[in-house]
């Protein structure tokens, strides 16, 4: 199974905020953990602005967890999604629709509208 980081929990395990999923992403087998482009993107354009992580730590954290590229099949899958704002999201979910990944993250209502996407918050405690 595949699993993408949406970009909140990059930096809640950035910051190391969040225990459980600390621990769950620690769980997997290296490969299996990854992260979109898109949140690549948006992690770095924070980053840009000043926000935490600098360059360093996003280097690092890219380091550790592979960056998957946007496209083709991704870029169809977004062309289906239903129209809302956080193009950022749908881009997100469209990814791992293409992929038939699993999106993590602690913003389960910013996807639930996505039919046939699986989603799961492994910041909550088993």
């Amino acid at each position: 199974m595949q699993y993408l980081l949406d970009t909140n929990c990059c930096i809640y395990l950035l910051a190391g905020s969040h225990p459980a999923l600390t621990a769950r992403v620690e769980r997997c087998a290296v490969g299996e953990v990854a992260i979109s482009a898109i949140v690549y993107a948006e992690v770095a354009l924070g980053t840009a602005h000043g926000k935490s992580p600098d360059l360093a730590g996003l280097a690092a954290f890219v380091g550790q967890v592979p960056v998957l590229p946007f496209d083709y099949a991704a870029g169809r899958a977004y062309a289906g999604l239903p129209f809302r704002r956080g193009r950022f999201d749908r881009l997100l979910a469209a990814h791992a629709l293409s992929l038939d990944a699993t999106v993590i993250t602690n913003n389960e209502a910013d996807f639930a509208d996505i039919p046939g996407l699986k989603i799961e918050n492994w910041t909550l405690p088993l």
